[in-house]
């Protein structure tokens, strides 16, 4: 695959501008940042950052944007929005590549990545005529109840270099459709991704004569994520990373009274009953667990398994990872491309040498690659353990295709170590039991925001909210009704007779 033609598809120079209003790109005075390949380790391009002043710049572009945004029929703002899907539909292959390429992910998952994207633009269209709200009946005679949405104000949002374009657009489409504008902190990880979906919407931008300050973006480390958490012109902030980075944006947004959505860490594990298809059970597995390289909030880091076939399951999960073919993730035919950076690395290797001191079996043997294809240093084997789910390291999330494996005797003592970790994002379990899967979906199964039956742990559509409970942060974005997030309720009553009752029969005469 040609780098450089898709690079100069998606308008990627060798510098470029990471902060812009919407049409208008800034100097960005607040530093710089470069862009290595997870893939070679080469320098992919250069990007500037937003200084104090550019940041306060375009916050009063994004306020001055809101003002009119607001009050364009929700359904003419979706239009926008489809039109914005039909561009990232033509260069959907450019950007799936560069996707690929920056973060390291397989170009099939590049691709469906923006394929989210181009699956919330619809979504949101047809939410554009569906804000709905709820009529009451009054207690008091002649008087009407109803409740309406009105939209926000300005959105801020912080994403991970995991998913560094669709997390932006689940939070981004329903914010316009609603009538907010956008202030986007991408990863520093992957700023290029950030340019190349503004350089793709600035058409449908300039050809609507939509306000600058609609679509801002605003590059930087993590001054410029404090400093969203911390700006009172921002009734909301959605943030996506890590559970310590989403205390601090919860602290400071609470400290003003601010609203925060948060998507942060998973631990997810997959139950493997005595009554499960190991067919089944080996795809969700195998791509839940090594899929992005480990590197998903939804990555399968835990299998429970029934003792009854434990020691058949570790055979053919080990014997399914030998096949996995490792190496640059913009050919096709690998499964699994390499950890975002040598941080990740190490991390990694950390992880590995904790489990085998908590006392972990080693099935199948991890490590770094290293020699011809390999020489970023940030190619790992995938690994599997076996452990207990008290180990402090399996209780942690690590960011890496690390498997931990473990048994279970009765399907409530499954569930009970399926809840017994700190975070809550997803979980599933495998079986044909209708009993047990019941029990899974109950209140008393999974503790998790996403609980599924027969497939893994990772792959979320977007019709449904997704989000999870307890250190995953109790967030929602994407589908079902995770748009009343963006949006401030307001409960209406309208009198249309001639007297003046009060509620509850409260008599108040003078």
């Amino acid at each position: 695959m040609d780098i450089a033609n898709f690079l100069t598809e998606l308008g990627i120079k060798s510098e470029n501008s990471g902060v812009s209003t919407g049409r208008e790109w800034m100097t960005g005075k607040g530093g710089l940042l470069s862009s290595y390949s997870p893939t070679d380790g080469k320098l992919i391009a250069t990007c500037t950052a937003a200084s104090t002043d550019e940041y306060e710049a375009a916050i009063a572009k994004a306020e001055e944007a809101f003002k009119i945004w607001r009050n364009v029929p929700a359904p003419k703002r979706g239009e926008i929005v489809r039109q914005m899907g039909d561009a990232f539909r033509k260069h959907k292959a450019a950007l799936g590549a560069l996707v690929s390429y920056e973060m390291g992910k397989s170009y099939q998952e590049g691709l469906g990545e923006v394929q989210e994207i181009i699956d919330i633009c619809d979504f949101a269209v047809g939410l554009s005529r569906q804000l709905y709200g709820l009529t009451m009946h009054s207690e008091r005679p002649n008087h009407r109840m109803y409740e309406q949405w009105h939209a926000i104000g300005i959105v801020g949002i912080i994403s991970a270099f995991n998913f560094p374009v669709a997390v932006w657009s689940w939070n981004s489409m329903l914010a316009w459709v609603c009538g907010d504008v956008c202030i986007w902190k991408p990863s520093e990880k992957t700023p290029l991704c950030s340019i190349a979906c503004q350089n793709i919407i600035q058409e449908v931008l300039a050809n609507n004569n939509l306000p600058e300050g609609l679509s801002v973006i605003v590059n930087g480390g993590r001054e410029i994520g404090e400093r969203l958490a911390a700006d009172t012109r921002i009734p909301l902030v959605s943030a996506t990373g890590s559970t310590r980075m989403g205390k601090a944006v919860a602290s400071k947004v609470a400290e003003r009274l601010g609203r925060s959505l948060l998507e942060l860490g998973g631990n997810n594990a997959i139950i493997v009953s005595e009554h499960a298809d190991l067919k089944m059970v080996l795809t969700g597995a195998v791509f839940g667990a090594v899929g992005t390289a480990g590197q998903r909030c939804t990555t399968t880091r835990r299998i429970i398994v029934h003792e009854s076939i434990f020691e058949k399951t570790k055979q053919v999960l080990a014997s399914a990872y030998a096949q996995i073919v490792i190496g640059n993730p913009l050919d096709e035919k690998n499964h699994m491309g390499p950890l975002i950076d040598k941080d990740a690395v190490a991390m990694y290797n950390s992880a590995i040498e904790k489990a085998k001191a908590e006392g972990a079996k080693v099935i199948v043997e991890g490590g770094v690659l290293s020699g011809a294809g390999y020489e970023s240093g940030c190619y790992v084997k995938p690994c599997i353990m076996e452990v207990e789910n008290h180990y402090a390291i399996v209780q942690h999330e690590t960011f890496a295709p690390i498997l931990y494996v473990m048994k279970y005797n009765t399907i409530e003592e499954a569930i009970g170590m399926q809840n017994n970790v700190p975070q809550g994002l997803s979980s599933a379990i495998f079986t044909g039991n209708l009993r047990e899967a019941e029990l899974f979906l109950s209140v008393n199964g999974s503790d998790c925001g996403i609980a599924n039956v027969n497939i893994g742990t990772s792959g979320a559509e977007i019709g449904g909210a997704f989000g999870g409970e307890k250190e995953t942060g109790g967030g929602r974005e994407s589908g079902s009704d995770a748009w009343k997030a963006y949006m401030r309720r307001q409960t209406n009553t309208i009198n249309y007779g001639t007297q003046l009752p009060l509620a509850q029969g409260i008599k108040f005469d003078f």
